[in-house]
């Protein structure tokens, strides 16, 4: 389980960083070999609308809502890329942490 760190500094991407008091992130490595592709967007996607509010995906500049999966495979994010997961309430951090644990697993593949 995944914890908010309130007032924690950026050592690792391992950690869940809060921006304001609403918007919190974690940055997470793609482990699985294909990359971010249709079925780990999909993936990606189903969690993501379950958000009462807007979910991020940011990779190379770009963000991306993360409940789109066209959006998602825009950002091309390949094996060993790190993206940051963002969401806007405080109120869906388990949704972050369910994207999260899944990038962490290589979406189960």
């Amino acid at each position: 389980m995944f914890y908010v760190h309130a007032f924690a500094t950026h050592q690792s991407s391992d950690h869940l960083m809060p921006t304001t008091s609403n918007t919190q992130w974690r940055a997470v490595t793609i482990v699985n070999e294909m990359g971010m592709h249709a079925r780990s967007a999909a993936k990606v996607a189903e969690v993501a609308q379950e958000a009462g509010d807007n979910v991020w995906l940011e990779f190379g500049g770009e963000q991306v809502d993360a409940k789109q999966i066209l959006d998602i495979l825009m950002l091309g994010a390949a094996k060993g890329d790190e993206v940051i997961i963002r969401i806007e309430k405080a109120a869906d951090v388990e949704v972050l942490n369910r994207i999260a644990a899944l990038i962490d697993d290589g979406f189960g593949e």
